[in-house]
């Protein structure tokens, strides 16, 4: 399995669509630095929220103005490249004629996709906590949507729990657009389909709105004393989607 995972990675890294996002990513990171210092530092909590970026909130400020770019583009291209391009183009036939297992090679290319959004979260998180430290108005304290106020400890742990409440919600992304992508003829609707998820979802239910604006819905999580959207809602929708990936990966003639 260890081989197999390495050249998931090989293959994720050789593509050039994988090394053209990666690198317009990493401009978004400088254009929002350029944006944030040109308005004076400011930015939202929610559309109703403004809050003035210091040195201990910047790392989930800055986030909140890439999620969007890795829900609706990053995800769905990763995914779309990793689940159906190399089927249409016939590059897994190679994989799957040898001795591995189905369900290994799902999973392998789902933790590949997973690890490829940690790595941009890693990075968001050190650029915005870099950023506000340099950049930004030095404080001991600062203040978070509904009221918390926390020091330099307090703030730190306010970041890893916000990260990590995103880092599930774009596992879930991730899940979704690995169904598409398993369903779809080719990698153009596969895409379309994800986004046409994503966006349908609001309509389906206000609560899964997280999806539209990732950010803005972990924000008000953390708000609240005794919020259940994690058990409730984000953990369910995890397993349902992957228990479907299994069952489409697994039923899908890929070699045919």
């Amino acid at each position: 399995m260890t081989g197999l995972f390495i050249s998931e990675l090989e293959r994720t890294f050789k593509r050039k669509k994988t090394a053209v996002v990666l690198a317009v990513y990493a401009g978004l990171l400088a254009f929002i630095w350029f944006f944030l210092f040109r308005v004076g530092g400011i930015s939202f909590f929610d559309a109703d929220h403004a809050v003035r970026i210091d040195s201990l909130n910047s790392a989930p400020l800055f986030l909140r103005e890439l999620s969007f770019v890795i829900t609706f583009i990053v995800i769905p291209m990763f995914a779309a490249d990793s689940f159906n391009d190399e089927y249409t183009s016939g590059a897994l036939r190679m994989v799957l004629i040898r001795p591995h297992h189905r369900l290994t090679l799902f999973f392998v290319k789902w933790t590949v996709q997973c690890l490829l959004v940690f790595l941009l979260l890693s990075i968001t998180w050190v650029v915005g906590t870099c950023i506000g430290k340099v950049a930004m108005p030095h404080v001991n304290e600062t203040t978070f949507l509904g009221g918390q106020t926390v020091g330099t400890v307090g703030a730190f742990l306010y970041s890893l729990k916000f990260y990590g409440i995103c880092f599930g919600i774009f596992i879930a992304v991730i899940s979704i657009a690995s169904i598409m992508s398993i369903l779809m003829p080719n990698s153009i609707l596969s895409y379309v389909a994800t986004i046409g998820a994503l966006i349908g979802s609001v309509y389906v239910s206000d609560k899964l709105s997280f999806f539209f604006s990732v950010t803005d819905s972990v924000f008000h999580e953390l708000s609240s004393s005794n919020s259940e959207f994690l058990v409730n809602l984000l953990f369910p929708i995890l397993l349902i989607s992957l228990i479907i990936n299994l069952f489409v990966w697994k039923k899908k003639e890929w070699v045919g």
